[in-house]
């Protein structure tokens, strides 16, 4: 398909194309240790979920746009659903203001319906919220929580969750594997904590799990109070000494996003059965 003599290809995983990627992601946010080679062979390609779905905008050799979405195995009302990740999305400046990110979303999303994928999470700032709610139909779930976690967790209670990823035992080995990131495993009571350095001296992300007994510890559990930034309707927070970071302070509120692919899949989710953490959507 070409718009204005600009032709929008599928995503994929060969090495010119992920060169490439590197090279524009690298170029709108900087030379971050995510966007190398390396990393983007790790995210796009070696997830046991599948590769990438996603779209390409080039102008002759030049890449214009790029935006992936990542299969993720989920678990919606209690169902195991297909999903994707919406995560990296660039425009090179000299092909701003052209609508390409659109394009090249309903061009991923027409793909992977083809492909059976049945649902499409993300989480978005606050400048790129409003083109998912108006221009491509996504339901803004809420907010997500962010704070100081005072006293971790070791168990959560036994509810049904209307959302989460569900990490298979490949899946986390994967995640794990980060090339990009540092990671600190250890059992917290009958969870497994999940530790990762936020760039900020002594300061670490903290996500829990239920079960994974197959994972190794590594590093040990910090002492210092960890950040969280999620939600997790299975634990009071409050009661575990959580303080919020206050608005004001945040360089931005991440906003849950979900649009389905699957009508029978719900339209809306609810963000009080809705649990996710850092380890959903690879901010580290």
């Amino acid at each position: 398909m070409k718009i204005d003599g600009i032709e929008i290809k599928p995503s994929g995983t060969a090495p010119e194309q992920l060169a490439a990627y590197s090279q524009l992601l690298g170029r709108v946010f900087g030379p971050l240790p995510k966007f190398t080679v390396s990393a983007l062979e790790w995210l796009y390609r070696d997830n046991p979920e599948g590769p990438v779905v996603g779209a390409d905008a080039w102008s002759g050799d030049t890449l214009a746009a790029h935006y992936v979405t990542i299969p993720m195995r989920t678990r919606v009302q209690n169902g195991s659903v297909r999903g994707l990740l919406s995560l990296n999305t660039a425009t090179a400046p000299e092909f701003q203001g052209k609508g390409l990110f659109t394009t090249l979303a309903d061009a991923t999303y027409t793909a992977a319906r083809e492909q059976g994928f049945q649902g499409v999470f993300g989480f978005a700032n606050a400048n790129s919220t409003p083109g998912f709610l108006r221009k491509l139909a996504f339901q803004k779930v809420c907010s997500l929580e962010a704070g100081l976690l005072l006293l971790p967790p070791r168990r959560l209670a036994d509810a049904q969750t209307g959302f989460q990823v569900d990490w298979t035992p490949a899946g986390l080995a994967w995640r794990l594997a980060n090339p990009a990131a540092k990671y600190r495993v250890a059992r917290q009571g009958d969870l497994l904590g999940v530790w990762a350095e936020t760039g900020v001296p002594g300061l670490r992300c903290a996500a829990f799990l239920a079960g994974h007994p197959e994972v190794a510890a590594t590093g040990g559990r910090p002492w210092i109070p960890p950040l969280f930034i999620g939600l997790e309707p299975r634990l009071s927070l409050s009661d575990h000494g959580f303080a919020p970071i206050p608005a004001r302070l945040r360089p931005s509120p991440l906003n849950m996003i979900w649009r389905r692919l699957d009508p029978l899949l719900p339209e809306m989710l609810d963000p009080a059965t809705t649990a996710v953490s850092f380890l959903d959507f690879d901010p580290y």
